[in-house]
């Protein structure tokens, strides 16, 4: 078994994030929820699924609540899709992986994370800045790699029951089974479905979309380490259907016509990936890996009298070889990958459709001298149909001028094609005209999207009442050079598509203190300033939606037992987030005008966990325990086939107090 795990370790370190997985087993041996290395060259926090137990992680798209580095916010106010952003920005600027192939993207940008269920979840890296050239590209402000659990580490049986007071039920079970010496596979099945109506503000809407889930996925693990290989195999597949608008809508009588306004956004998802591994015999250092990738996503959608349809057929191959040059100080990787999108993308009647394909070729060196100092230096070459033939650079530096100090530099370049439909949904969601200024570019008549990031960070870990404590600094930069600018700061009727003329840029500082008071206690405390600005046809504004100020804190407790296995688990979440620009509403009549700001306002959310035994716990918790909500999140209520409709400017929660329960029994 160590030398499986060891080959296992060997050839997908090389896949991307080399240096984090050594950190992955780091967060296994301190048996912390959060990890973050010092000697890693990338800044990188590894979150364990022990972490993930401590809130309602649903899916993945909720398993940032207890992380500071990540701000998860509510995209509007009908689909109850939470949206995620870092560095102040929203995801599209992050290359989002599943085991270190591009999953989040194109179609899938606003509703994907919600498709991975968190009992999935082994473990996720999250690295600021640039990120590594290997897997791609797109990556701007950062990286988010998800690895599932592994067949040959999994349990025979797991199951997790979940229902809250919004009428919300969810099932996992996943179903584990080795088959001889060298295969593994695991069944995972998940379902979830919201069936009861929730309007708690009174507006005749749906605080919270009715739908149902239907998600499996099949994993097959091969690993023979005496020949040195290793392959995982998965086929998954999702059928996902949301309803929303008013209360009374039905979509039998009322689809289509102007009695209730309504909405269906029915997705189907059919998935086939690969990664296949060799170590060279007697060469530990030298290894190679092809990863390969096939999806097929269907959304079917329409907004009141609006429709969207969405079909996305995608091919993703990327070689990877890893060596060294003379000793393993010096370490490198390069390969090829390719990528193909065939998009059939309909606005009502105007049909966008396109196909999209790049190759390209990369290659990434690595010095690390084993003790205080590494960097790690990477470029790529790519051609893409649309996007013409582009370099991509890349730089991380790691220097640690004294014990459990570390000081890292990051710069880098991305650039994106942007899918401004897909990615834009919630305004379908509004009486918004959609108008693109066409300036002669291949994407939707507009140009690429290029930014450089840039930021440097500072972690010193120390004693303190001779208790462990951490703090954290980190300063990051994004320029664009080009960018799709998303205008609803000019007019209340319109949301306007247009290339950057001018700046625009988002300045990030977040400073964070970490200690564990007493034994088993552990505080986690992080402020957020975020400057963002851009340059819109208006005027220069704060990037709407955004607050300026952000305080986060978490406080997680174990009690001390004699039964380790007999113990409770407590955890406190507290955020404060300050006024935010909102979109400009002052040519609406003033009765659906809002104000220039959003108030600030506080959030709290809590669990308890009992553990029975090894094998069976319960947990309780709240979300928005201090049940606050916005007042009004829901403009021209009173005629939403109007002009004045608008359920886009959400600043915080719909709904008020949500309660939670639920259990989980394992067989070993």
């Amino acid at each position: 078994m160590k030398k499986i795990t060891l080959v296992t370790t060997l050839l997908f370190s090389t896949f991307i994030f080399s240096q984090q997985k050594l950190d992955e087993v780091k967060v296994k041996n301190n048996n912390r929820g959060l990890q973050k290395s010092l000697s890693t060259t990338v800044n990188t926090t590894t979150v364990s699924s022990k972490e993930l137990l401590k809130a309602a992680c649903c899916n993945l798209a909720e398993s940032f609540e207890t992380n500071p580095s990540i701000d998860v916010n509510f995209s509007d106010a009908l689909t109850g899709t939470k949206q995620i952003k870092m560095l102040g920005l929203t995801s599209p600027y992050l290359l989002i992986a599943e085991e270190n192939i591009p999953m989040v993207r194109g179609a899938s940008q606003v509703y994907g994370l919600s498709f991975v269920p968190g009992t999935w979840v082994e473990s996720i890296q999250i690295t600021k800045g640039a990120g590594s050239v290997v897997n791609g590209y797109e990556s701007i402000s950062g990286q988010i790699n998800t690895e599932l659990i592994k067949p040959l580490k999994d349990i025979p049986f797991f199951l997790n029951a979940y229902g809250d007071s919004g009428n919300r039920y969810e099932l996992n079970t996943h179903f584990n089974r080795k088959l001889g010496k060298h295969w593994a596979s695991s069944l995972f099945i998940h379902g979830n479905t919201r069936v009861g109506k929730n309007d708690m503000n009174n507006d005749g809407f749906l605080d919270n979309p009715l739908g149902k889930q239907i998600n499996v996925t099949n994993r097959w693990q091969y690993t023979n380490a005496e020949k040195g290989w290793v392959s995982f195999f998965n086929v998954k597949y999702l059928n996902d259907r949301k309803q929303s608008g008013q209360v009374d809508f039905d979509p039998n009588k009322h689809r289509g016509t102007t009695t209730f306004w309504g909405s269906e956004i029915n997705t189907e998802r059919l998935d086939f990936s690969s990664k296949t591994g060799y170590v060279f015999k007697g060469m530990p250092y030298q290894s190679m890996g092809w990863q390969n990738a096939f999806s097929y996503h269907n959304q079917e959608s329409y907004f009141g009298l609006r429709t969207y349809h969405i079909k996305q057929q995608s091919a993703y191959s990327n070689f990877i070889f890893n060596s060294i040059i003379q000793n393993t100080r010096n370490k490198f990787s390069t390969g090829l990958n390719y990528t193909l999108d065939r998009y059939t993308e309909w606005v009502n009647a105007t049909d966008f459709s396109r196909i999209d394909n790049s190759i390209g070729t990369f290659f990434e060196y690595t010095f690390d001298n084993g003790k205080t100092f590494s960097y790690i230096i990477g470029g790529r070459v790519d051609y893409h149909n649309r996007l013409g033939i582009f370099m991509t650079p890349r730089l991380h530096v790691r220097y640690n001028p004294w014990d459990l100090g570390v000081f890292r530099f990051s710069i880098g370049r991305g650039k994106r094609a942007a899918n401004i439909f897909a990615e834009n949904q919630q305004y379908f969601g509004s009486s918004r005209q959609f108008v693109i200024q066409n300036s002669g570019g291949k994407l939707y008549g507009l140009d690429p999207e290029i930014a450089w990031n840039y930021g440097v960070s500072f972690t010193q870990k120390f004693r303190l009442f001779n208790k462990n404590s951490e703090v954290t600094l980190d300063v990051y930069r994004t320029d664009f050079q080009n960018q799709v600018v998303v205008d609803v700061m000019q007019n209340a009727q319109q949301v306007l598509f247009y290339n950057l003329q001018g700046r625009s840029y988002a300045n990030s500082v977040q400073l964070d203190f970490n200690i564990e008071p007493i034994h088993r206690l552990n505080i986690r405390n992080s402020y957020k300033y975020y400057d963002l600005a851009t340059d819109f046809q208006s005027g220069r504004f704060q990037r709407p939606l955004q607050a300026r100020h952000r305080f986060f804190s978490n406080v997680a407790y174990e009690t001390a037992t004699t039964d380790k296995n007999r113990l409770w688990k407590m955890d406190v979440t507290y955020n404060w987030l300050g006024a935010q620009q909102l979109p400009n509403t002052q040519n609406n009549p003033i009765s659906e005008q809002l104000g220039a700001k959003s108030p600030a306002f506080s959030l709290v959310n809590a669990q308890i966990t009992r553990v029975f035994s090894p094998t069976f716990e319960m947990y309780l918790g709240g979300e928005n325990v201090l049940n606050y909500r916005q007042q009004r999140a829901v403009l021209g209520t009173d005629n939403p086939f109007g002009n004045y409709f608008d359920a886009t400017i959400v600043y915080a929660p719909v709904f008020g107090r949500m309660l939670y329960a639920g259990l989980r029994y394992k067989i070993k």
